[in-house]
């Protein structure tokens, strides 16, 4: 072999390799991420929880794929997805991610509500506005507002929670100039515009995706740490971490793990991708997961028959993978505390 061919087949090898193991592209492969023990993620008045039990938020991990790495959606219990279909209508998963932890942010405050509401003890909500998400290109701030910015008023009016922020929007109309009060790195600016016509209500709007910005002020304090995890499926894990704190340490030695959103009445809400989330969860040795009992509605059901609730995916999957583990359904946060204390 001469000089001039090593070199030539050294490179195609080289691009070959690049190319199949290296080269990103649009498309995203979820998978089974881990089951994280919160015990010292969550402190009321300093305190952490030092039992012998383990209480377990768990994950689904997303990374972007290769070529190579896209074939990995044919393993068991991994899937695939588009990158228009995981990002949306946001640019980057930079900007996926930030939204994901204002999830986070917002899941946590539920939580501490959740958790005092069930005890009994008193806690003061604050509304502080809205944060921005991302702003369509049709909106008339379109080139004003940006991702992370907070809301605050609208035409000088403040607003108790969301819904009436969205309410005083909904019943202006489309062409209506408002002037939002912005704050954004520490500074506050006001910004006017005409409202456009949201197509998929038929309503007036600012043309946004946002999120509640809002905070809760407990006493004890609560203060939770969620590391760079972000969404809103740890929420039922916390809540359930705060109350053992406040109220009562249940007497026993379990590796729990579950995952739901919360509200602040103690609902539990449907989340997605539970089967990844009990693999890691059965990987880490837990003995309990709370799936969320949702209701399927019959609209839903007509759209797509194959659909299950939460607890049914999360049964079928422990089944699949013989796991030892119980799958607990719960639609509130008084069914986990109620199963926690048939170990006493």
């Amino acid at each position: 072999m001469n000089k001039k061919s090593l070199v030539i087949k050294t490179v195609i090898m080289v691009l070959t390799v690049y190319l199949l193991f290296f080269l990103q592209i649009p498309y995203y492969v979820e998978r089974p991420g881990s089951a994280v023990v919160i015990n010292d993620r969550v402190e009321v008045d300093g305190q952490t929880d030092q039992s012998d039990s383990q209480y377990m938020l768990t994950t689904v991990e997303i990374f972007k794929a290769t070529p190579f790495s896209s074939l990995f959606q044919f393993l068991p219990y991994h899937s695939g997805v588009s990158e228009i279909d995981l990002l949306g209508n946001y640019e980057d998963y930079s900007a996926y991610r930030n939204l994901q932890r204002y999830y986070m942010d917002y899941s946590i405050d539920t939580a501490k509500a959740a958790a005092f509401n069930e005890a009994a003890l008193p806690y003061d909500i604050n509304y502080e506005g809205v944060y921005v998400m991302s702003v369509s290109q049709k909106s008339n701030f379109f080139k004003d507002l940006k991702m992370g910015d907070s809301i605050a008023k609208i035409d000088e009016k403040s607003f108790d929670n969301t819904d009436e922020f969205i309410d005083y929007i909904a019943n202006q109309s489309v062409g209506d100039t408002v002037t939002l009060s912005v704050e954004r790195d520490g500074k506050s600016v006001d910004i006017s515009g005409d409202l456009v016509l949201i197509e998929e209500t038929g309503n007036p709007g600012i043309g946004i995706t946002l999120v509640t910005q809002s905070s809760v002020t407990t006493s004890p304090e609560v203060v939770i740490d969620a590391g760079n995890i972000g969404g809103p499926s740890a929420g039922l894990m916390f809540s359930l971490q705060v109350y053992k704190l406040l109220v009562e340490d249940f007497d026993s030695s379990l590796e729990v793990a579950g995952t739901g959103t919360i509200a602040e009445n103690g609902e539990i809400g449907r989340i997605g991708g539970i089967d990844k989330k009990v693999v890691a969860a059965d990987r880490e040795g837990a003995s309990v997961f709370f799936a969320p009992d949702d209701t399927i509605s019959s609209e839903a059901l007509e759209e797509n028959p194959d659909l299950k609730s939460n607890y049914e995916t999360a049964s079928e999957t422990a089944e699949a993978i013989n796991s030892d583990m119980q799958i607990v359904p719960v639609q509130h946060i008084k069914d986990a505390i109620d199963y926690l204390n048939t170990f006493d």
